[in-house]
């Protein structure tokens, strides 16, 4: 068997294997990725904020359509396409929930192009915005519409009552995964029509499974508890918050993005390498 080679190119820096570059839309995803994940994390603290509040904002309009379709059919399946346009608005706004932010910044973090305290400032203020966005639109969804509260409060039981087991936690991986999938799906292409797809179905498979999600679940949580008729409490509430997003951290890096990273390796050491290239270069 013919072992691959690794060769140098004139100035003596590593070039990939032979036969490593025969995927070029991987090539293309990569860079794609590295770079927006370096955009995230080096974004100024308001843009960030601003970020997460309308995706917060945005996912509770998938909610709010969620709760109206099964409040008038029933059918929680016939409502989780209703729900679709959360996901719908996500994209197409350009804002973004804690679990889109697996994938894309961890990636930039693994090739240098960001650092691990970045990515955990990234992680809290968009998880903290999102429930901030989402607790208010819930909060004007349950004054609105008033007919609208047992059906919230019926729905956020369900996570509410999931507690911290293995169903549970497996649940919230689940829903780490789908989601980092869908981003990794709407990556691979420039074509809109396609994102929206990704987006409709990954979404549809997240609610219609009824998959522990730690900012969508809490929003419904939030209409059930504002509503006043909620048979849980805000303690409920926090623990499952904490479980599901533990899992949808397994879920979304442990899952998808570490053996994504894997297809791509020689991209992430080269990467790697000119980043500490650059580095190196900087005047002290």
């Amino acid at each position: 068997m013919r072992g691959e080679s690794i060769d140098e190119d004139r100035s003596g820096n590593l070039r990939s294997p032979a036969g490593s570059r025969d995927e070029p839309e991987l090539e293309e995803a990569f860079d794609r990725i590295v770079d927006e994940g370096r955009d995230r994390l080096g974004r100024p603290l308001l843009p960030l904020v601003a970020t997460g509040l309308l995706g917060g904002v945005d996912v509770a309009v998938g909610v709010l359509a969620y709760l109206v379709v099964e409040h008038e059919t029933g059918q929680p399946l016939v409502a989780s396409v209703a729900f679709t346009i959360g996901f719908i608005a996500l994209l197409l706004a350009r804002s973004e929930l804690f679990t889109e932010n697996f994938l894309v910044p961890v990636t930039a973090v693994a090739s240098g192009r960001g650092t691990w305290p970045r990515l955990l400032r990234l992680w809290l203020v968009t998880l903290v915005t999102n429930l901030a966005g989402g607790f208010a639109m819930a909060g004007m969804v349950v004054v609105a519409l008033p007919d609208l509260r047992g059906t919230a409060a019926a729905s956020g039981l369900h996570y509410a009552a999931l507690g911290t087991s293995w169903r549970s936690l497996l649940l919230a991986v689940l829903a780490g995964a789908v989601i980092t999938l869908m981003t990794r799906m709407q990556h691979a292409t420039d074509d809109l029509g396609v994102q929206v797809v990704a987006a409709v179905a990954m979404s549809f498979l997240l609610v219609g499974a009824q998959l522990f999600h730690s900012v969508l679940d809490s929003i419904i949580m939030f209409a059930g508890l504002l509503g006043g008729l909620a048979y849980y409490s805000w303690g409920d509430w926090a623990i499952a918050l904490a479980w599901s997003s533990l899992g949808n951290i397994v879920g979304g890096i442990g899952l998808v993005t570490s053996i994504r990273l894997l297809r791509v390796s020689h991209r992430v050491e080269e990467a790697q390498h000119d980043a500490r290239e650059e580095a190196g270069d900087r005047p002290t």
